[in-house]
């Protein structure tokens, strides 16, 4: 098992876990966390024994997304003091939703729980997506006035088009593991009792897989399906930063830290 602050990585017959590991904050994004979970992909990326990746999360969930309650001192600040959320993407998250992308391995995101914000982008940003029946995905970005990131921006019109990335974008809901399968947004729900059962088969099998054909496909889904990827994360970072910038944003921090529902502006 690799050492890292904030995530595990595990190995076996040619497999690697990639394992969220801040279940206490139900695998929320901090500044250590973006540094290990990009090193991490990195690691198992350039790894030619791991011929198949899985990422899923310690404890009850995926990801929640973004730490709003630790903001690091060491954390990248704006000339007005707020979080750079443009060098923090750019810098710490664009690498690990690139390298993903361009692994010539198979990834799978193992939705064991909420799937949150950044935490949602990371599972979509996988080549396959299996859930238990009782987790759900969630694009939160609206609810604090921010918009998508990760790359969610293009993962889910490519997955199941323009209707459904408005809808998740613009209303901020929750999306059911069931609900998500129906739309076409994931692969498979598997019941809870069955999953890690499942997920091991399902990794068994690709790690055991023509791991070259499996790279070429990938190469040619890419290209058609993904082409132009790093100039619209780039959008989104530079978008983000505006949406920082906003009175907006800090209401909705603040709202999300007071636990109670936000009053935007539209400022």
């Amino acid at each position: 098992m690799s050492d890292y602050e904030t995530v595990n990585v595990h190995r076996r017959d040619g497999a690697a876990t990639i394992e969220l590991n801040r279940p206490e904050r139900l695998n929320a994004w901090n500044g250590q966390f973006g540094k290990d979970l990009r090193a991490a992909v990195q690691e198992v990326a350039e790894d030619d024994a791991v011929r198949a990746v899985l990422v899923t999360g310690a404890g009850r969930g995926f990801s929640s997304g973004a730490d709003l309650k630790d903001m690091g001192e060491d954390d990248p600040r704006d000339e007005n003091g707020r979080p750079d959320v443009y060098k923090v993407l750019t810098e710490r998250y664009h690498p690990i939703i690139t390298g993903i992308r361009e692994m010539p391995k198979p990834v799978v995101a193992a939705v064991n729980g909420p799937a949150v914000g950044i935490g949602c982008s990371l599972a979509l940003a996988c080549d396959l997506i299996v859930a238990k029946q009782s987790a759900y995905l969630l694009l939160a970005f609206v609810n604090v006035g921010l918009v998508p990131d990760g790359g969610s921006s293009v993962f889910i019109p490519a997955r199941v088009g323009h209707t459904r990335a408005f809808e998740m974008a613009l209303l901020g809901e929750r999306v059911d593991a069931e609900t998500a399968e129906r739309w076409g947004l994931i692969n498979r729900v598997w019941p809870d009792e069955e999953f890690d059962e499942r997920v091991e088969e399902l990794l068994t099998r690709l790690a055991t897989g023509p791991t070259k054909s499996f790279a070429g496909t990938k190469r040619q889904l890419n290209n058609r399906i993904y082409w132009g990827l790093e100039e619209q994360l780039e959008l989104e970072a530079q978008i983000q930063r505006e949406m920082a910038g906003s009175e907006d944003f800090v209401e909705g921090v603040l709202a999300f830290v007071q636990k109670r529902d936000a009053k935007f502006s539209g400022a």
